[in-house]
């Protein structure tokens, strides 16, 4: 890679790192960055997952003071997040080439509307009743599939459906949802990194610039209005879906 590339993907990482801890959409910066670079979309795909596990890391270890008592909960969650990282994994590597292209720009549109509504979707989850049953454990098994397949807003998904169901404030929620998503994208990057087509030379520069945008995010989100950068975000998410769709198709 150039020194161009390297310095491209890691400003990426930063702007991933701030992007994930502020809105949840990490992916929107690393991802196309990956792209830029030369990165087929399959190739971006597990090379960004297996990035974003430093993201993981970082955010599970600032939640720890949160997370306190909760153990129980985390652990009866923990195997399915596992079983559908897991699984997204799997059925990415199975995508036959050529159709994640096509899959791709409405995964990223959808998670930009997803982005877009979160505020109304999390009000939604506290003025509800909470109920907790199978269906709660089918829809967390989906997130952590769409996890471990792409995972852009997956966060958003797995906080509203944490407060939707489980007797938590919105800082446990943050909490449980960084563990749960850091174990399925945890297995899915083990997966990537054993069967996926890695480019390792592309994983160093984007990690150290996640952890660097991932460390400083929630200090510049305690300072800057997080509704216009989440509105903001969300319109470029829109946008990229838009050019993806117009190569892929």
């Amino acid at each position: 890679m150039t020194a161009g590339q390297v310095l491209l993907l890691f400003l990426a990482g930063i702007g991933a790192g701030l992007s994930g801890s502020i809105a949840g959409l990490a992916s929107l910066f690393s991802y196309p960055a990956l792209l830029a670079v030369g990165l087929p979309a399959t190739s971006a795909n597990v090379t960004n997952t297996v990035a974003l596990l430093f993201n993981s890391v970082g955010s599970v270890t600032g939640s720890r003071p949160e997370l306190t008592g909760l153990g129980p909960m985390v652990r009866r969650f923990a195997v399915l997040s596992v079983v559908g990282g897991a699984a997204g994994a799997g059925l990415l590597l199975v995508t036959p080439d050529g159709g994640f292209e096509k899959i791709v720009p409405f995964l990223v549109g959808g998670a930009s509307v997803v982005l877009l509504a979160s505020p109304w979707i999390r009000t939604a989850a506290a003025e509800g009743p909470r109920r907790d049953g199978p269906w709660v454990l089918a829809a967390m098994t989906a997130v952590a599939v769409y996890g471990g397949y792409f995972g852009a807003a997956a966060g958003v998904l797995l906080l509203a459906l944490l407060s939707i169901s489980q007797p938590l404030t919105l800082l446990q929620s943050n909490a449980v949802k960084n563990v749960l998503l850091g174990l399925a994208n945890g297995v899915a990057a083990i997966g990537f990194a054993l069967f996926g087509d890695v480019v390792w030379t592309a994983v160093l520069p984007l990690a150290a610039g996640l952890l660097i945008g991932g460390w400083t995010g929630p200090a510049i989100a305690r300072r800057v209005p997080t509704t216009l950068l989440r509105a903001g975000i969300a319109i470029a998410g829109l946008g990229l879906a838009v050019k993806l769709f117009a190569d892929a198709w």
